[in-house]
């Protein structure tokens, strides 16, 4: 799988973006040129230089330094996001795929339910209710996207359960908790990976849009959705304010969804016989 993933050039060229990206978040304020806070307004809409590489905003504040420290709230945020939604999905999924019977009908009932509902309405209404905040946005999130992992982990916890290696854990006496774990779960491990790096891209223009409506991170935290939102205001007078964060919520979801699409080739059964 891992020789298949390498050669692939356009998987490697995203993975490093990928890494590049978080690296550069985790040691923002040694990569940032300017504090990202700091206005100057006799320097507002400055041009492209070698102070300041992206020119300055509507405030003079350093557009390069706010996207270097936009993509902690951005990505890291998002990363957050899709690790609760996993996990919740993986649970509910690994339950009602193995035990079937009563506990898969009362699971696949309230997914049933969540799934019935646009989920960025809910989003919204959700978010309504709590306030705006960060964190209800990512409860919020995690809260509607459950149901769809559930639902395609449970399809995939159905194809091994009953595998002769699952039936010989069951005769010798193991814990049905053993099983999920130590069998069931590694054996899902590699679609999980697909799940998830597929659907990063949702959870990051998730993160920004709301940002960019003012219901998720907000101003003046630099954050990239809400950096659109500032922009927006100045379009006619500074329209070079927007390409910055636009073209690396672009560019970040379009590494994501080519890693996975690599990652799902690479996992292909179909593809390792031909080699």
């Amino acid at each position: 799988m891992w020789k298949r993933l390498w050669k692939n050039k356009m998987a490697v060229l995203m993975l490093g973006i990928i890494l590049g990206v978080i690296i550069a978040g985790i040691f923002a304020p040694v990569v940032a040129p300017h504090d990202p806070y700091k206005t100057d307004i006799l320097n507002k809409f400055a041009g492209f230089s070698m102070s300041y590489p992206l020119g300055t905003d509507h405030l003079g504040r350093c557009i390069l330094s706010r996207m270097i420290y936009g993509i902690r709230p951005t990505l890291f945020l998002s990363i957050l996001t899709m690790t609760g939604t996993i996990f919740l999905g993986m649970i509910m999924g690994l339950l009602a795929g193995y035990f079937r019977g009563f506990v898969d009908e009362v699971i696949m009932r309230i997914v049933d339910v969540m799934l019935s509902f646009p989920s960025q309405i809910m989003v919204f209404a959700i978010v309504a209710l709590l306030g705006v905040d960060i964190r209800n946005v990512i409860l919020a999130n995690v809260f509607i996207k459950w149901a769809w992992y559930a639902r395609m982990i449970r399809t995939n916890v159905m194809k091994y359960r009953d595998k002769n290696y699952i039936l010989y854990s069951k005769c010798i006496g193991n814990r049905e908790r053993y099983i999920l774990f130590r069998h069931l779960l590694p054996s899902i491990s590699s679609e999980l990976a697909v799940l998830a790096t597929l659907d990063m891209g949702w959870a990051i223009l998730n993160i920004s849009t709301l940002s960019f409506l003012k219901l998720g991170v907000q101003p003046p935290t630099p954050e990239w959705g809400a950096m659109l939102n500032e922009a927006k205001n100045v379009m006619t007078t500074n329209p070079v304010q927007m390409i910055a964060p636009g073209l690396a919520i672009v560019i970040l979801v379009a590494a994501f969804h080519f890693l996975g699409d690599a990652l799902r080739d690479a996992l292909d059964p179909k593809e390792a016989e031909y080699e």
